[in-house]
């Protein structure tokens, strides 16, 4: 369990660091004025940001995640573990069940730390030194918002956060679970690798494709109030002057930044994963079977145990 737990937190601190630039451009192009905007679409925001603010600016907010990976791997593990054994049968649905639940439980670290990046991110937008940093790292972001606003800031989010997470996991766990099953994947399959990457890939994709409405409206109320402007009441008004002003298509900005992430994310996670389970069992007489996990393609037991 605490090697699965090590390639878990190994393979996602992979995913984040090869993901976050991604991240950021989507952030920035969610919440961007629509009546001034400063990007005008994916490609122009990654070169306005290494241009303005230099290669550094894509990482922006990088250690809220770093900080959150261990708690959230580790919820997630053990409820969807918990949940398969308690479902019983290896099922796509149980698939879907478990990894619901692993999601919806895992909102309660996500969603600060998910709040601190996208106040980080946000911070000194266009500026290649900001003249002035509202909050020196992510820790620092989540005292303030604290002192200032108390749990009730720090949660800022929570229902959308719950609304994103807790479909966007299932959807994971069975997409992986169905890909992983047509692929037929093996562990002594010589394509196993390359197998992993494409339904992990894939299923990330899916994952974001099924939510990503919640998670502009998520993004758009988490970075409310950056710069003393209160522009939302709550998540109805969100929507409502989101629609308003920028019609039907909000809900896809930023879409192209995502999806772009997604695949080599969840690529990068399980190629590391693989190799370093791969290279830690080799001296076990069994092979682990493959699970349907996000960032544990190999387990010892035969039921599943994340962005």
């Amino acid at each position: 369990m605490a090697l699965d737990f090590a390639a878990g937190c190994i393979g996602g601190a992979a995913g984040v660091l090869v993901g976050h630039p991604f991240d950021t451009v989507k952030v920035r192009l969610q919440v961007q004025n629509a009546d001034k905007p400063l990007y005008r679409g994916t490609f122009h925001c990654f070169q306005s940001i290494v241009r303005q603010e230099s290669t550094l600016g894509l990482y922006k907010g990088l250690g809220s995640p770093m900080m959150g990976l261990t708690f959230i791997n580790a919820i997630v593990f053990g409820v969807q573990g918990n949940a398969m054994r308690k479902l019983g049968r290896d099922t796509p649905l149980h698939q879907f069940l478990a990894g619901a639940s692993a999601g919806a439980i895992q909102c309660v670290i996500c969603c600060p730390m998910e709040l601190a990046k996208t106040r980080m991110q946000m911070q000194g937008t266009g500026e290649k030194k900001s003249r002035r940093k509202m909050y020196k790292n992510s820790l620092d972001c989540l005292v303030r918002i604290y002192n200032k606003e108390g749990i009730r800031g720090i949660n800022r989010g929570m229902v959308t956060t719950l609304l994103r997470e807790t479909p966007g996991f299932g959807v994971y766990f069975l997409a992986y679970d169905v890909l992983t099953r047509r692929l037929s994947c093996e562990p002594e399959d010589p394509y196993l690798i390359p197998k992993l990457l494409f339904a992990g890939g894939m299923s990330g994709i899916a994952s974001w494709i099924s939510t990503y409405p919640v998670d502009v409206i998520k993004s758009r109320l988490q970075a409310d109030g950056v710069g003393g402007v209160q522009r939302y009441d709550g998540i109805v008004d969100c929507v409502r002057q989101s629609v308003r002003k920028e019609g039907w298509r909000v809900f896809s900005r930023g879409l192209t930044s995502t999806l772009l992430r997604a695949f080599p994310v969840n690529a990068t996670t399980f190629a590391t994963v693989t190799l370093f389970l791969l290279y830690m069992r080799k001296d076990e007489e069994c092979v682990p079977e493959l699970q349907a996990v996000p960032m544990q393609p190999l387990q010892p037991q035969p039921q599943a145990t994340s962005i």
